[in-house]
Parts: structure tokens; C-alpha cells; sequence
């Protein structure tokens, strides 16, 4: 089974195989990629809607990689409802990506190269330059304003 991102429906995915997605991803959609959902939809796409205690656990996964903070509820919920259905994630968005490979979900990307490796974020002091694992606003030693960094 494919859940589909709205990628998926912007870019006019296709396949013969089963497909899901969520309702938020409906609301991202406009002209013909709404057109699209609604016709996939009516055609026997399933709307999953996945269990809070499966979110948190998205939500866990994306902390712990530093992905959370670019992950939007649509974006979590679709990787809950992938995780819950034992679907292959569709998607273009490289950080659904990484946290889908943090909790072993398949994923296929469509417009863009998908992701090489996963990666575990850093977080690094504008001011003072420390690094840090955990994303936070603003830096304890100095105050200054934290960025997301490449730990490569």
C-alpha cells in the first residue's frame, strides 16, 4: 500500500497498488491536485487517521533525529499512518524521509532524489558557536539564537 503526501497527488502520481493518506493532506491541496485527491478518493482511496500513541512515537523519533521542529502535523500523521499500515511512504520531503528510515518505513520519493543516509541534526550557536543535540531557541551559555546544522 502507497500513503500518499501531497507530492503525490501534485505531481500526479500513479500506480495500480492500493493507496491511503490522511485527510490534513486534502487542506494543502488546491486546483488540480485537489481535483485529483477527490477523485482518488472516490475511487476507493483509504483515509487513515492514525493512533495518538503512534503520532507520539513519530514525534519521539523526529526529536530524536532533529527533525521535529520542520515537521509539520500533516507531515507526522502521514508517517504514523505509514508506520500503522505497513505502507511504502510517498513523498518528496527530505525530512519525512529521514524519520520514515529512523522507524523503518519504505519510502519512494517522486520529483527529487530521495535521501542517501539518515541524519541525527545538530543545533549550533550563532553567538558562541557550541553545538548542541537538542533543539532549543535560543542558546543557554549566551542567549544567541540556535541554527539546525549538518553533522556531516
Amino acid at each position: 500500500m502507497y500513503v500518499l503526501d501531497s507530492s503525490a497527488f501534485i505531481h500526479d502520481f500513479h500506480t495500480t497498488a492500493q493507496t491511503a493518506t490522511i485527510p490534513l493532506v486534502r487542506e494543502e491541496l488546491e486546483d488540480e491536485s485537489a481535483y485529483r485527491y477527490d477523485a482518488m478518493e472516490g475511487s476507493g482511496m483509504y483515509i487513515h487517521i492514525p493512533d495518538d500513541d503512534t503520532i507520539e512515537k513519530v514525534n519521539r523519533a523526529a526529536r530524536e533525529s532533529g527533525d521535529l521542529e520542520v515537521l509539520s502535523e500533516t507531515d507526522v500523521r502521514l508517517v504514523a499512518a505509514s508506520f500503522e499500515l505497513d505502507g511504502t511512504l510517498v513523498t518528496d520531503d527530505y525530512a519525512m524521509q529521514n524519520v520514515a528510515e529512523k522507524l523503518s518505513v519504505d519510502v519512494e520519493v517522486i520529483a527529487r532524489e530521495g535521501i542517501d543516509e539518515q541524519r541525527h541534526w545538530l543545533y549550533q550557536c550563532q553567538g558562541c558557536g557550541r553545538e548542541f543535540e537538542e533543539h532549543k531557541e535560543r542558546c543557554p551559555i549566551c542567549g544567541t539564537d540556535l541554527a539546525r546544522k549538518n553533522p556531516s
